[in-house]
């Protein structure tokens, strides 16, 4: 269970980077509450999961989602670049993430 609150905690860090670029610099007041409420919960989230994940892994893999995450749908929904250097270094933090996963002892 912390890894899938940990998993939430990573697709809500995304929900809130992809929001930051709809909040036109806090400017519009309902994306800036829907990501305010999005970076509380994946902070909240996070310190569910570090109750029952080393502090460094759990870090680790939340940014390596949110970072995943923010790439991928930048190229989709914002037309960013998807140049084969750009997805191998975020394959690089994919293998990094699952790494942890597997090298992370006692935490199913």
């Amino acid at each position: 269970m912390p890894w899938f609150i940990l998993f939430l905690a990573g697709l809500c860090e995304v929900a809130w980077a992809v929001g930051l670029k709809y909040t036109d610099g806090y400017t519009r007041p309902v994306p800036t509450a829907i990501t305010v409420v999005f970076m509380v919960l994946s902070v909240v989230l996070l310190g569910i999961a570090v109750k029952s994940l080393p502090l460094g892994t759990s870090y680790a893999v939340w940014t390596g989602i949110g970072a995943i995450g923010t790439v991928v749908l930048g190229i989709v929904l914002f037309d960013e670049s998807a140049s084969w250097p750009r997805l191998l270094c975020v394959g690089l933090i994919l293998a990094g993430i699952v790494g942890l996963k597997l090298v992370t002892p006692g935490q199913g």
